[in-house]
């Protein structure tokens, strides 16, 4: 459990384009760019923050390229790394 979850607020709802909005109380925020929502067997709202993944974890989703899949780099015009200022 949560420090919200005994908390009850009344949120607006609102027409945001084609689709309704609700507004979400300050004592609610969370930080996050995207929700999950899911509406349950009684109809009920559940909203849950989505994590962003960190590189690794979208790493660990791809696939290995296969052999044909490689493709060559032709770096022959580029300078030794000893000659380049960083």
């Amino acid at each position: 459990m949560n420090e919200h979850s005994s908390a009850v607020r009344i949120a607006q709802v609102f027409n945001n384009g084609r689709s309704r909005a609700i507004r979400i109380p300050k004592e609610f925020e969370f930080d996050a760019d995207q929700v999950e929502i899911r509406m349950d067997e009684n109809g009920d709202l559940l909203v849950h923050p989505v994590k962003k993944k960190t590189l690794l974890e979208v790493l660990a989703t791809l696939e290995p390229l296969g052999e044909d899949e490689m493709f060559e780099i032709d770096d022959s015009d580029l300078l030794p790394l000893d000659e380049i200022d960083l």
